[in-house]
């Protein structure tokens, strides 16, 4: 099976020898996202629900890049240096989200890439090369 590299500008570049995101048949392999504006590059600072929407929309820009959304993501990991904000993160996360939702762990990390509170990954099928299931 082939694998393909995908790059967008609607995220924020890789910041060190890893994929933003790579295309392996149906599926997509996004990189962990941190909450870093890509039209800027500078890191969302503050708490951890106005970070994790910015790394949501750094995944869906990535997803768009293929054709594909947040409807097709099944998988998620979640890291947060501090579990005490699992309900602010998870508050939206869920106005990301529509049932049924993806399959996530959640997990404490000591630290995380910029010394940031969250990092998302995820895992998305589409149905068809070049566009997101319907």
């Amino acid at each position: 099976m082939a694998k393909k590299e995908d790059k967008t500008k609607k995220s924020p570049s890789a910041i060190g020898p890893y994929s933003q995101a790579i295309r392996a048949g149906n599926f997509i392999f996004v990189s962990g996202q941190i909450p870093v504006d890509p039209a800027t590059g500078d890191v969302v600072a503050g708490p951890i629900g106005g970070q994790t929407r910015r790394v949501l929309e750094n995944l869906r820009g990535i997803l768009e890049q293929e054709g594909a959304g947040l409807d097709d993501i099944v998988k998620t990991t979640v890291y947060l240096t501090d579990l005490s904000g699992f309900k602010e993160m998870n508050d939206v996360y869920g106005e990301f989200f529509k049932p049924p939702y993806p399959a996530r762990e959640t997990v404490e990390a000591r630290a995380l890439p910029k010394g940031v509170g969250v990092e998302i990954s995820a895992i998305a099928v589409v149905e068809r090369q070049g566009g997101a299931k319907r």
